[in-house]
Order: C-alpha cells, then structure tokens, then sequence
C-alpha cells in the first residue's frame, strides 16, 4: 500500500470517528479514536471471516503490514515527547520536582519488578511458558506511564493544575527510565551487552542529558538571533531529531533525550518573551507544537487500532488476562506508594497518602510505547511468549485508556470530595 492511501484511509478514520464522535457520543476525542479504531478493526476481521473475498484480505494484509514499532520508536516519538514536554508548566515543574523524580525513578524500577514477580508466581501456578527474567521484561514493557496518553487525555478531564503536572512529568521522565530497564533486561535474556544496571542507567541517563543539553544549548543559540518564526520551528526540529538520532545511535535513551530537550526549549523560550512576542505575534511556534501533539496523538491511537488486524489471541488469554491487569494494579499501587513514603510529609495536593496512591495508580495510563516494546521482543522471544506479550500490551492499554481513562474524571472527583471532607473535621474534646 503506498503512503498516499495508507495516509487517506487514517485520515479519514480519525475524521469520520471524531465527528461520529462528537455527533452521537461526545466521549474524550482521544479515548473515542483507539475504541472505535479497534471496533472497526474487529468488525473488518469479522466480515473477512465470513465473507473471505480476495480484495478484503488484501484490504487487511497491507493495513496489518504497516510497522508500528518502526513508525513510532523510529519516526514520531521525540516530536511527541518534545511537544509534550515543551508545554510544561516550569514553576509547577520545580514545586514538585522532589515527588516527580521518585515517581519517574523509583516507581518504574519497583513496578517492573513487582509486577514480573506476580506474574512469574502466575506462571508457575499455571504453567505459562514464561521463566523470571522473561516475566520482569513484561513488567518494563507495561509498566512506565505513557506521556502522549497523558498528554492528549488527563488534560482535557479537569484535574487540577498541579496534580496534571506531578501526572504529566513523570510520564514523560518515566519512559527513558522504563526503556532502559528494558534494554537491561533484555541483554539479561539474549546475554549481551552491559550486565551492570548501575552502569547501564548512568550511561544511558547521563549521556542523554550531556547530548540533549548540549546540543539544544548550540541550537538555542540560532533561535536568539533568529527573526523568522518559521525558522524557530525548523530548529526545534532538526534540534530535537538530531539528538534523538544521536542519542540512539550511540546507546544513549532518546526517549529521555527529547523530553529534556522539550524542557530546555520551553524554559529558555519563556527567558526571551519578549523578542518572541515581537517577532512571533501570531504565536506560530506554541501553536505548531499544538497542532503537531494534535495530529500525532490522533494518527498514533489509530495506529493501534491497526495492529489490532495482525494479533493472534494466546491460548493462555484465559488466565493471562485477569492475572495482567490485577498485577498492573497492584504493582504500580505499590510503586507509588513506597515513592510517596520517600516524599515526605509534602504530597502534592495535599493528598494523604491512600488518596495520592489510588490518584496516581488510576490515572496511569499506557500506551503505544508499551505495544512498541512489545513489538521489539519478536526478534528473541518463542512465538508463544511473543504471542503473550502482544496480548498482554493490547489488554493493559485498552483497559488504562479506555476503563481508567473513561473513570479517572470520577475517580479525582470522589478523592476530592473525600479530601475536604477529611480536611474539614475537626477533632472534638482534643479526640479524632
């Protein structure tokens, strides 16, 4: 299938789903784009089924081909994560810099592992063909929040300015981190590479720190004696896909890399104001990355919804199903909750704890990051454990972003209601 119709047939499922939509339904945009795409998915494979005619089989075999991981990993995820990462509220970002970090950091390594620990017990009792090591690696494709679901959905369900912040930054900081356990993992199954995870996280952090700071502090350089608002935005570009590329070639995280990249950009661009004002009135640049993030979020959740045409059900879908989501619950419950400990008495949003652990556990939302890793084991892993792991992926993304996603409004409401109802009492005879 050429790009040309590959790129009219996406087209015009996001058009035709987002004004069924908005006709009829009126869920999140996002949310409605990766149901209704794998609806339609499941209706082609259906009619293929029982009607088997040469023209659909092929209709399904070019749309299956597409490569996603290579579309994604490959092609749009710095733009993504740059644009998400561009609009983050720099004051808000550093009032919850101490919760943000143990929740991108030690979140991440303790869910990957809790969760492979689960699922290697699931395992043994019901004899899946899955081994630790094997078990763990799921646990780091499903376990780092998605930021471009983040992104693209919590900030259009009315969370409160600060705890979208805590929510949206750590999904952005915890994809490198989980992308890097991965990697670790991985050369621990294939028995290559690096060993040391200490060595392996410094190197992959560090580096794509050095790389991204560097090179976006030289581009910024062309941005301040730019007057071209156009070129500001060429320069985004080839800034933040040069250190993508670099980042990846030489085994640094690019994931990291883009999100840092996004943050140097957005902090200095607030530091000349006023020259951007004078010689951007229009905001063309804010408005580009806001219409980019729009278009890529939509194409990316349509995207999955594709992939949905090559996936063969496991036959262990029975147990791994029910046994998946519950260890995703609660590994990153257990997450969160050992992270907040580390935070102190100053929990954003004045939460206690039961109420920030259930709001972050809820609200993580996953995404085509964990189908892309999913993806990339095909290389290593028997067709059956891939089998699992594709099935896995598939079901803790539509059930994040589609159960929690379509309840996390609900969810923040009740927590809040409960927040001042606790902050509201007040002890009687010096007794609670």
């Amino acid at each position: 299938m050429s790009i040309q119709i590959f790129l009219i047939v996406v087209l015009a499922y996001i058009v035709i789903i987002g004004t069924v939509n908005d006709k009829l339904f009126h869920i999140q945009s996002d949310i409605a784009l990766i149901f209704f795409s794998s609806l339609l998915s499941l209706i082609l494979l259906l009619l293929r089924a029982v009607f088997p005619m040469e023209p659909l089989q092929n209709l399904i075999g070019k749309l299956g081909d597409f490569n996603f991981r290579e579309y994604l990993m490959d092609g749009m995820l710095c733009f993504m994560l740059f644009a998400g990462s561009s609009k983050v509220n720099m004051g808000k970002f550093k009032t919850n810099l101490r919760p943000i970090c143990l929740l991108a950091f030690l979140t991440t390594l303790i869910a990957s592992f809790f969760y492979g620990g689960l699922m290697y017990l699931a395992a043994m009792a019901f004899g899946l063909p899955l081994d630790f090591w094997t078990c763990v690696l799921l646990g780091c494709v499903v376990s780092p929040t998605d930021p471009i679901a983040a992104t693209g959905i919590l900030n259009k369900i009315g969370l409160s300015k600060n705890v979208c912040s805590v929510i949206e930054n750590e999904s952005l900081f915890n994809d490198g981190i989980g992308v890097t356990l991965f990697i670790f993992v991985r050369s621990i199954i294939t028995k290559s590479g690096d060993s040391n995870v200490a060595v392996l996280l410094t190197k992959e952090i560090l580096g794509a720190v050095v790389v991204a700071l560097g090179m976006s502090f030289l581009m910024f350089q062309l941005i301040k004696i730019s007057r071209d608002p156009i070129r500001n935005i060429l320069i985004a570009l080839l800034n933040v896909l040069l250190v993508y590329m670099i980042c990846e070639h030489v085994g640094f995280s690019g994931v990291l890399a883009s999100v840092i990249c996004g943050f140097f950009f957005s902090y200095n661009m607030d530091k000349i104001k006023r020259q951007v004002d004078v010689i951007d009135p229009h905001h063309f640049y804010t408005d580009f990355w806001e219409i980019l993030e729009g278009i890529l979020n939509g194409v990316l959740f349509v995207m999955i919804g594709f992939v949905v045409l090559t996936v063969s059900i496991s036959k262990f879908a029975a147990i791994i199903v029910p046994v998946a989501l519950i260890s995703l619950i609660l590994s990153r419950a257990a997450g969160v909750s050992i992270s907040t400990v580390l935070t102190g008495h100053n929990i954003p949003g004045n939460y206690n704890l039961p109420e920030f652990v259930a709001l972050m556990t809820w609200s993580a939302l996953k995404g085509g990051l964990s189908l892309a890793l999913a993806m990339e084991t095909e290389a290593y892993l028997p067709a059956e454990v891939y089998e699992i792991f594709l099935n896995i992926a598939f079901v803790t993304i539509f059930f994040t972003v589609l159960v929690q996603g379509l309840t996390v409004r609900r969810v923040y409401y009740g927590l809040e209601k409960h927040k001042a109802k606790r902050m509201s009492y007040k002890p009687v005879g010096g007794e609670k």
